[in-house]
């Protein structure tokens, strides 16, 4: 019956390009609905087969189950896309489609991907589609102008078409009520890449009630101007000249009213009801509201208690009349309300950690909250941060008097007491006051020990002075191994002073003089060696010899200062002289007997032989000199 008592006319031409043609249409009209689909394949198959299997697919769901809700638009879109899904195994199939379905008094349609759709009426244009691409996108957010999408380089880059196997979302528009002579067209990019919209428009304002005169004037209009890269394009054009006007339409309404008055009537009663409701609901609503002001008022003023109280009235109310978004807010004020006083609580206990964290907490919880009562909360963290800082300062000086550092020490007790005073903090005024009384006290009884230890240090400073004054004269004397005794007694004595320095140097003279000591001994041994051989010497009666050796020895005595020694050696050379002596004189009496034997003539060798003794006495005179020299 509707079909019978319309009339709605279908022109269409759809042409290939050079090599294919990838768009199709198709449209089937029945009694009560009617269903038009028009596709422009994205793939790269020759004979178009995405654009043919998205049609027939939509037109198919639609002759199972011929309507016009969402529901059987959506159940067209979707049979389309599982088309070209199932068909993908050995393709990638992609198209836009647009579906247009009506009653034949108003019409619904669906789109995915950039076919448009226009609808004009009277001459003018009345309803029309966007498409679901990036340029249409650019222009909605006039990155670029309308007029610019038809040659954008994006034109073509959709987020929504068919073969989607992901985030498939068609546009699916709500009814549209027809009106006689309403004309719709249906096209696809062959045709707005190379006509603008005021062209269009102006051919169906001429239009007549005949759609393939238009559809030829259009193509016409396209072909006239012989586009260098014209593609497949397709336009249908379908003129409702008369929509379908139901009979019973007034009947029908009659139905309506006569069922509706017991309803109104009910509706009446449950108004009344729901005013007087509504009046209770708008009291508490207004006690709600005054008692959350009143709260803010009292957060102001730094009155959390009564705050408290406030909040609790408001929260009550909000609850009573269900109004969720006012039960959050005044929650968030409770909580910050809470937090304050705990941490107002913990800071009266001198609980200084905890209520800092309070605090803190607080200030994170009135973002939620306005940032009501953050003032306070900033001058409570300061003050909390003040307390903190005076037993900071006096735990750093009880560090540094622990260190000896007794004027750092002081300094920060010091620092202690004047922030107690200007916070009017007395506790730890009065923790700073005793402190430096204990640093006082403890300061002159470490002065007194101090100065005891300073008088014990200066006498071992003297005795070390004294040792190391007594070992450098018996250095010097050559008594190298007293000047040791005493070196060692030095190095005690610095070695308890923890003097390096001085400590050093006794190590070193204690080098020394066993390097001295080691020197004697040498000497010593040598000088001994000197005597045994004058010894033998003198056993040989070889007196020069002797006096030689003797002379070595003493001259080694005499450079170690053994005076014992050296006066031991004298005693030595006299005896040797007086043997010497002895031994001449018994020469002389032997030569004298010996020449009144023999004559003159063998005392004048006698004589010859005296004279060489006394050239080789001469000669070991020189020996000796020259060893001495040495």
């Amino acid at each position: 019956m509707r079909k019978q008592n319309a009339e709605f006319k279908t022109a269409f031409t759809s042409e290939a390009n050079a090599l294919k043609n990838t768009d199709y249409f198709g449209y089937v009209e029945l009694d009560q609905y009617a269903c038009y689909v028009i596709a422009d394949g994205i793939d790269d198959q020759v004979d178009g087969i995405s654009a043919r299997l998205a049609v027939s697919a939509a037109v198919a769901a639609f002759s199972e189950a011929p309507s016009m809700s969402k529901k059987g638009m959506s159940s067209c879109l979707r049979a389309a896309n599982r088309a070209l899904l199932e068909a993908k195994s050995k393709m990638k199939l992609k198209a836009s489609i647009l579906v247009v379905l009506t009653d034949y008094s108003k019409l619904r349609y669906g789109q995915a991907g950039n076919i448009r759709l226009r609808l004009y009426r009277d001459g003018f244009l009345k309803y029309q589609t966007e498409d679901q691409s990036l340029a249409m996108d650019l222009a909605a957010s006039e990155e670029i102008t309308a007029d610019k999408v038809a040659s954008h380089e994006e034109r073509n880059n959709l987020y929504t078409c068919l073969g989607q196997e992901k985030d498939f979302q068609p546009q699916i528009s709500g009814k549209i009520k027809l009106t006689n002579a309403d004309a719709i067209a249906l096209y696809t990019r062959g045709i707005w890449e190379n006509i603008d919209e005021g062209e269009i428009k102006d051919v169906f304002a001429d239009a007549t009630d005949d759609p393939q005169k238009t559809v030829n004037d259009m193509e016409d209009m396209l072909l006239s101007r012989q586009p260098a890269e014209l593609q497949t394009y397709t336009l249908a054009v379908i003129f409702a000249n008369k929509v379908y006007i139901d009979p019973n339409k007034k009947r029908k309404i009659r139905k309506v009213v006569m069922a509706a008055i017991p309803i109104l009537t009910v509706v009446v009663i449950l108004s009344i009801v729901l005013f007087i409701r509504h009046n209770q609901k708008m009291n508490k609503i207004q006690a709600m509201e005054a008692a959350y002001l009143k709260s803010i008022e009292y957060i102001q003023t730094d009155n959390y208690v009564r705050a408290e109280e406030e909040c609790k009235t408001a929260l009550k109310l909000a609850e009573q009349v269900k109004d969720k978004k006012r039960q959050k807010e005044i929650g968030n004020y409770q909580l910050l309300i809470e937090t304050v006083i705990s941490a107002d609580d913990a800071l009266d206990n001198k609980k200084y950690a905890d209520s800092g964290t309070l605090f803190q907490e607080a200030a994170k919880r009135a973002r939620y909250a306005d940032n009501q009562g953050k003032d306070y909360i900033s001058g409570r963290l300061d003050l909390v941060s003040d307390y903190t800082s005076v037993y900071d300062l006096i735990g750093l000086g009880d560090s540094l008097a622990l260190n000896l550092q007794y004027d750092k020490a002081e300094e920060k007790y010091l620092e202690a007491k004047a922030l107690a005073g200007k916070i009017y903090f007395d506790e730890g005024r009065n923790a700073a006051m005793a402190a430096l009384e204990k640093l006082y006290a403890d300061q002159k009884g470490e002065k007194e020990a101090e100065a005891d230890q300073r008088k014990e240090q200066a006498a071992q400073q003297e005795a070390g002075t004294n040792y190391m004054a007594l070992g450098d004269k018996a250095f010097t004397q050559g008594d190298y191994e007293s000047a040791k005794v005493h070196y060692l007694a030095a190095k005690q004595k610095y070695q308890q002073l923890k003097d390096v320095v001085q400590k050093k140097a006794a190590e070193e003279k204690i080098k020394a003089a066993n390097a001295k000591i080691k020197q004697a001994s040498a000497l010593a041994k040598e000088a001994a060696g000197y005597e045994g051989q004058a010894e033998a010497a003198i056993s040989d009666k070889d007196f020069i010899s002797a006096k030689k050796y003797y002379l070595l020895a003493k001259d080694i005595y005499a450079t170690l200062k053994n005076q014992d020694k050296i006066d031991e050696i004298s005693r030595k050379m006299e005896v040797l002289e007086i043997k010497e002596q002895q031994e001449k004189e018994e020469e002389e009496k032997n030569s004298k007997a010996a020449g009144t034997d023999n004559g003159t003539g063998e005392s004048g060798k006698d004589t010859g032989a005296v004279k060489t003794n006394e050239n080789k006495t001469s000669d070991a005179e020189d020996t000796l000199s020259n060893t001495h020299g040495d």
